[in-house]
Formats: structure tokens, sequence, C-alpha cells
């Protein structure tokens, strides 16, 4: 039997930094240019496979199949200043961890240490992803909009195990660059359909993030919008081998100044 518990970074202290610089950019009267998005909903393993060390002495075994496959609640939160008609920056925190106890169903060899079958083994994922992305407003018409850009992406992943006594884990902290590309269609009135992404594939790895949300403009400042979210990837190399996707179902709320 699965059991789950689920660590959330504090978010509000964020958002109450962030309505404090937005504050600020009122008194320079660039407000108008200022907005902040937050977004929460249950998250799910689709599937998450870990070999650690990834040259034949670790065992590759399945994280959600050990872990469970959740959900387990998700959030993250934008910041996005447009600079002018054309030419934005993003700012992104987005943090995700998962903490679960299960039965592995065979010998584990995982980061040095071995892990028995049919004992309870404790597991922790956890993948947080902070990211700035500098955008580019293509020419589009009234009811379309459509950005390109870059997008630098620092990495901060962890997953451990504990079995009693035995204990051990893999950190990992990188920078990935992304592609940025986003459109937002406004079929009716107050209604949008918004599709965005941050992705890249090629060589030992690959990573994306991709959702699809329908949005309502509740009037000029706030949009409220609900959809599907998949974060997917991983990297293959000697030293460590993991893959996951995630699927999120979620709920945002937009206020613009």
């Amino acid at each position: 039997m699965i059991t789950s518990m689920v660590r959330s970074a504090p978010l509000h202290l964020t958002f109450a930094i962030l309505l404090l610089s937005s504050a600020n950019l009122r008194a320079q009267g660039r407000a108008q240019r200022l907005s902040v998005e937050v977004e929460a909903g249950p998250a799910w393993q689709g599937y998450n496979d870990v070999e650690i060390p990834n040259d034949g002495s670790g065992t590759r075994f399945s994280l959600s199949d050990l872990a469970g496959t959740g959900p387990w609640m998700a959030g993250r939160a934008y910041v996005t200043w447009q600079l002018n008609d054309r030419h934005a920056l993003r700012l992104l925190l987005a943090p995700f961890s998962l903490t679960s106890t299960g039965v592995a169903t065979a010998p584990i060899q995982f980061a040095g240490k071995s892990y028995a079958a049919g004992v309870p083994v404790r597991a922790t994922y956890t993948f947080n992803s902070y990211r700035l992305t500098y955008r580019y407003r293509l020419r589009t018409n009234d009811r379309t909009t459509a950005w390109v850009g870059f997008t630098a992406k620092i990495r901060e992943a962890t997953i451990a195990l504990e079995q009693g006594a035995t204990a051990s884990r893999k950190e990992d902290l990188g920078f990935v660059p992304l592609l940025h590309l986003s459109a937002e269609r406004q079929f009716a009135p107050a209604w949008r359909l918004r599709l965005d992404a941050d992705a890249l594939a090629g060589g030992p790895g690959r990573a994306e993030d991709v959702a699809l949300t329908l949005g309502r403009d509740l009037n000029s400042q706030w949009t409220v919008r609900a959809g599907y979210r998949l974060v997917e990837g991983g990297a293959d190399v000697p030293e460590v081998y993991t893959f996951a996707w995630l699927h999120f179902a979620v709920i945002a709320i937009e206020r613009r100044w």
C-alpha cells in the first residue's frame, strides 16, 4: 500500500515580494506592463524511470511504480514584464516535490546502496524549475497573438531512496537552454485559447513543458484559465538515466497592472 506526502515551496512569500515589486513599478509609471499569473492543480506521474549510476551497476526501475502515480498538488507562478509592444521578459518559479512509500517487487541498486524487495522503501522526487524567458511578439492581428523566444532554465532535481538505516540520493543542479513558443487566439468575446511551450530535444536528453489552456477574461485586469500541462524529459548519460512524464490539470488566475 502506498502513502503519499506533498512538500510545497512557500509560494506566498514569493508572491508578496512580487506584489511589492509591482507597486514599485507602478510608482515608475510602468505598472500597466506587469502581469502575475498563479497556477495550481493536481499532478500525476505518467512514467518516471531511473537508473543511477547509468553504467550497469545500478538497477533501472520505475519510480512511478514504487511511489505511485499520484495525484499530488503542484503550483507555479509567472511574472511577465512587457518592455514595449514587441519585447517581454518572463520569470517562472515552478517547484515540485513528492515523497511516498511503496514496496519494490525486486531488489534495487541505487546510488551505491542496495534496497531489498518486499520491504517498504521511502522515495523522494524533486524537480524544481526556475526560468527567465525573453520573447518577441510576432506581427499578428487583433484576435491572435504569437511569441517566439529563448528560455534560460535552472533545474534543481533530487531523487532519494530510504529503507530502514539505508539511504542514498542523487542531486543535480544544472542549466538548460530552451526554445520558447506561445500563441493565443481570442475566438469569442472574453474567451481565449492559449498554447505555451518551452522545449529542447537533442543530444543525451530532452525537455518539454507544454500547456493548453482555455481562458476567460473577467475584466480588463483579471483572467482565469483552466487546462492541461505536460512536463516530460530527462537525460541518458553515464552518471544518470532518468526520464519522467508528469501530467497536470491546471487552474490559473492572472492579474495585470
